[in-house]
């Protein structure tokens, strides 16, 4: 496949791209710069993620490595992704706010994707901020599983977002020097119901030369919760 760099923006696409691009969506308040990947056609299935990443104001992007690495392993599983930068960030204009315009960008993201992808199941993932403003779109979406990476739950009002209705994966690592686990851990417990929570041992915020180990706990926890094969592999 080309490399990212050498695709060419196209404004509005009518349908998903068929590889690995880059296109904008128009927004709330601009545009929106977007990555779009598909998965090897005999793992295709019937499924697309959106990915929230990181702070913004801390240098968040869709180019974030744990980011990144989530996007690999959803693609390996078979569905399609698809990364974008919140307002202000690379492309997409607007400027930062706190929350809330970047879930309306969520929400443009996401209606493109019913759009272009009708009978995909939608999922949604987020990194730190990202999974901050995962949860809260998810409240008003139909779908078809939540990836929650290292959700800081005492900077943001988490105890205040209902748990949605699918399947709930959160991942922390227990060396987290941004999201405190004993936290993590108590809002957890009160979520109801509870969504299933993976400690990674020894991993920091950013999972630092834990990315692998982090790819592997992504594809194993939600395994039983993908969609069938789009193509039989017993019928090609």
């Amino acid at each position: 496949m080309a490399d990212m760099t050498e695709s060419h923006p196209v404004e509005e696409a009518r349908e998903f791209p068929s590889e690995r691009g880059e296109l904008l969506l128009r927004g709330p308040v601009g545009m929106i710069e977007c990555a779009t990947d598909v998965p090897e056609p005999e793992h295709e299935r019937p499924a697309t993620i959106i990915i929230c990443h990181p702070h913004p104001l801390h240098g968040g992007t869709m180019h974030n490595k744990v980011i990144t690495i989530l996007e690999r392993s959803m693609r390996e599983l078979g569905l399609r992704t698809v990364r974008f930068n919140f307002r202000g960030v690379g492309k997409s204009e607007g400027v930062h706010d706190d929350g809330y315009g970047e879930t309306d960008d969520l929400f443009t993201v996401a209606e493109w994707v019913r759009r272009t992808r009708p009978e995909d199941s939608l999922w949604l993932g987020g990194f730190s901020f990202g999974s901050y403003i995962a949860l809260r779109a998810a409240l008003k979406l139909d779908i078809g599983q939540l990836i929650s990476i290292a959700p800081p739950v005492d900077r943001y009002s988490f105890d205040c977002l209902h748990h949605p209705d699918c399947p709930w994966l959160v991942i922390q690592g227990d060396e987290d020097e941004v999201v405190n686990i004993d936290s993590v851990r108590d809002w957890v417990n009160c979520v109801n119901p509870c969504p299933d929570l993976i400690v990674m041992e020894k991993a920091d915020h950013f999972f630092h030369r834990r990315l692998m180990d982090l790819r592997g706990l992504l594809k194993n926890g939600v395994r039983d919760h993908l969609p069938e094969l789009t193509h039989d592999p017993e019928s090609v």
